[in-house]
């Protein structure tokens, strides 16, 4: 379990601070940019404010806005949504397949229109379901493929990084992710007309990219702040070590768990590595939103219970996209069980969460 303050982060943090007040600095963020780029295998790096930020910034590079449409799963959490809208295009919600085992192919198809831009995955929990098949499609039909894999740090699908496989990818470096510095984002792209858009667009658009010369575009304010920067990029160097962490508190508590009357593990295809974000079941009891909310108020945090995850079409807020239901991914997200993890989960912690989903499952079912 981790204590304590990294002497070496508060160095870094100190030298950072020293050179403050630097309105124009960058030093922090272009290295980080440098080391995320080596470290997942693309050409270009852009760091930003968070990991909406991302998602919205992505969107905008990709030249979507008014009158597109991007499709996305209907299993996704609010702020992809968000960031969508946020450029005034619309999201299209798609159903997952009957079984829940993500985005279904076919509604996909049906869904796609004259207007469609982009199609825009989310990895939920660190799994990349179906991606492999979406880059083809987006290929096959001249749509952009924007990965959220905020929860997919370190993910691996047949080989390549999640958020690698598309045009572009976006990440949250917000706490609690495996790389983190209490709130920022970046994304990830081989395209170099992709990140000049991005970084423009980022800045206010103060900086050029292709067709659109410094200042004469409006962007953001979306910048990550130095003293973030610095502390993603102490944490990005011990990537591989959180990274084993993660994947060992997986594989603990789904040991401890899986044989658990009332779950079903939800394991991968052979072809995923996930990277261990969460523990993650299929619940087959009756009310399982209630009782995930009732794990939450026994301390075990989880998607749903504790951040009122749904499928986007049940929010009120994505009512004036005016869309028919999703049923297949409203159903899979209520029986969705996600348990996270950080870095302070320890062994021991490990224990007492599986001790309380199996008091609360026995308790539940009879």
């Amino acid at each position: 379990m981790t204590t304590g303050v990294d002497p070496a982060l508060m160095q870094a943090l100190e030298q950072v601070l020293a050179r403050m007040p630097d309105p124009a600095g960058r030093r922090e963020a272009e290295a980080l940019e440098s080391e995320l780029a080596s470290a997942f295998g693309t050409r270009h790096a852009v760091v930003v404010a968070s990991g909406t930020s991302a998602l919205h910034t992505a969107v905008v590079a990709c030249g979507i806005g008014p009158g597109d449409e991007v499709l996305m799963p209907a299993a996704t959490v609010i702020m992809t949504v968000e960031a969508v809208a946020a450029t005034g295009a619309t999201p299209v919600f798609v159903d997952s397949t009957p079984g829940g085992d993500g985005i279904d192919l076919e509604d996909l198809a049906a869904k796609t229109t004259r207007a469609t831009r982009a199609i825009l995955p989310v990895h939920l929990a660190g799994r990349t379901e179906h991606v492999h098949e979406l880059a083809a499609y987006a290929q096959a039909t001249g749509l952009r493929l924007i990965e959220d894999a905020c929860q997919a740090q370190g993910s691996r699908t047949r080989g390549r990084p999640a958020g690698t496989i598309g045009h572009i990818g976006c990440f949250s470096l917000k706490d609690g992710k495996i790389i983190s510095s209490g709130e920022g984002g970046y994304l990830l792209t081989d395209d170099p007309e992709l990140a000049a858009r991005a970084a423009a667009f980022r800045t206010h658009w103060h900086t050029p990219a292709p067709d659109a010369p410094a200042g004469s575009r409006l962007g953001l304010g979306l910048r990550l702040a130095e003293p973030l920067a610095a502390i993603a990029r102490h944490q990005l160097a011990s990537f591989d070590d959180a990274l084993a962490l993660r994947r060992h508190q997986c594989r603990l508590l789904h040991e401890l768990v899986d044989d658990t009357p009332g779950l079903v593990p939800n394991r991968p295809p052979d072809e995923q590595e996930p990277n261990g974000y969460s523990a993650v079941w299929q619940l087959i009891l009756d009310r399982p939103r209630a009782f995930s909310v009732r794990l939450a108020e026994q301390g075990v945090t989880n998607s749903v219970g504790t951040f009122g995850l749904r499928a986007a079409p049940e929010h009120s807020a994505c009512r004036a996209f005016g869309q028919n239901p999703c049923p297949n991914a409203a159903r899979a997200v209520d029986r969705l069980l996600a348990v996270p993890f950080t870095a302070r989960t320890g062994d021991e912690d490990l224990h007492q969460i599986a001790a309380t989903i199996r008091r609360e499952a026995a308790q539940w079912t009879s």
